[in-house]
């Protein structure tokens, strides 16, 4: 009787000093988090402003592709993002993407590189963030880096949002944080470097699980969305909003499903926005959810009739009525990537086939997609090997 007394009045005390531990974990998350989302209304990603002549056809020709630069002695490459540079920069894009050895090896680093507009040509890569200098700067270790989405604000200065993670591999990571130290108005890519800001405060306890991957949507303050997604157990999708300086101003989710997870954002209008999402149940169809009131809440919406076999998708707004959508269309694999087009962000229309391969042997996955110099560019992981870039021209401006 006595020994389970003891063990009971010892099970009370771990109880309470849990609860200690919780409360002090929740206070130290609270510090910094935002308690509410700013007014906000996106902007068009490419045809500004959004009475700008529509596209007549759908269609889009290949001008050019290719593999973008890799880091020497490197055989793996994954999840890559580009980011249009400002009109009067000398680099068109700016791509990042993480490489190594493997995908979680221990010297995975952020690579990126540059298209010049001068030579029409990528310039050769770089690392710009790698675990060590991260770690050591924030005081903490990290076992591998993923996921990079870049961001230029509107004081000049470009984000870096990158997955890092320790114990507990994907399911247990965390939003980082870098950002250039200076503006980057005639800076090259070379010649730039990024600095930790911080983890995002973005869940209680230890601050896990949450991750990025694709693209913000632009807002009209000079702000932005960010979509990441909760992949601990449930998944589910959330919008981070920043400030015109990469000020985090709050978040809120955007879906109620528990297993839908790496959004990609659509402006329907300035306040009315879509989330295509990567399912995971098993339907092998791409969820959404939508937005009236410029992300401040969200409602689930019947999942689209487009397949998608737990993948990556990517997608971007160019009006009102013209949308594009990079993704995978089979119900199983990854061996195809198809550019879908439509007008309402719900009902779409295959444009072209990117590229198709062997359905054992072959992956083209993880797309990114974005509209700079009167072009589509679209890139993707080519074989886990590298990054595939296309440069597309919609079919009436290239046969008027």
């Amino acid at each position: 009787m006595n020994r389970w007394f003891r063990a009971a009045r010892g099970w009370g005390y771990q109880r309470a000093l849990g609860v200690v531990v919780v409360a002090a974990l929740l206070a130290f998350d609270l510090k910094g988090r935002p308690d509410s989302l700013p007014e906000a209304r996106g902007v068009w990603a490419g045809r500004a402003p959004p009475d700008a002549p529509e596209l007549t056809s759908p269609r889009f020709i290949v001008e050019s592709s290719g593999l973008i630069p890799m880091p020497d002695h490197t055989p793996a490459a994954h999840a890559s993002n580009l980011m249009p540079m400002p009109s009067q920069h000398p680099q068109a894009l700016w791509a990042f993407w993480f490489a190594g050895t493997r995908e979680s090896a221990p010297d995975v680093q952020v690579a990126a590189s540059a298209f010049d507009r001068a030579s029409q040509a990528w310039t050769p890569s770089r690392w710009v963030v790698n675990r060590e200098s991260t770690g050591s700067k924030l005081g903490f270790a990290k076992r591998r880096l993923g996921n990079p989405v870049p961001w230029h604000d509107a004081t000049g200065r470009v984000h870096l949002f990158v997955v890092a993670t320790g114990l507990g591999g994907w399911a247990a990571g965390r939003v980082l944080h870098l950002q250039s130290k200076a503006p980057v108005a005639s800076e090259l890519l070379n010649e730039v470097e990024f600095e930790p800001l911080r983890v995002l405060p973005l869940a209680w306890g230890w601050n896990i699980s949450h991750l990025v991957r694709a693209m913000p949507l632009r807002l009209a303050d000079g702000g932005m969305v960010l979509p990441v997604y909760f992949e601990l157990s449930s998944k589910y999708p959330v919008a981070l909003r920043f400030d015109a300086q990469g000020a985090f101003r709050g978040m809120v989710r955007m879906s109620q499903g528990r297993k839908v997870l790496q959004p990609t954002l659509l402006m329907q209008s300035p306040t009315q926005w879509l989330a295509l999402m990567r399912d995971s149940s098993g339907f092998g169809r791409v969820q959404v959810s939508q937005t009236q009131d410029a992300g401040r809440s969200w409602t689930d919406l019947p999942m689209l009739s487009l397949h998608n076999a737990d993948n990556s998708l990517a997608g971007l707004s160019l009006s009102a009525t013209q949308q594009v959508l990079v993704h995978n269309p089979q119900a199983v694999g990854r061996n195809e990537l198809d550019l879908s087009v439509s007008a309402d962000g719900l009902r779409w229309q295959e444009a072209l086939t990117l590229v198709k391969g062997d359905a054992k042997s072959d992956e083209y996955s993880y797309p990114s997609v974005v509209w700079q110099d009167q072009h589509l560019w679209v890139s993707y992981t080519f074989k886990r090997q590298a990054i595939a870039w296309q440069r597309l021209v919609p079919k009436e401006i290239k046969e008027p």
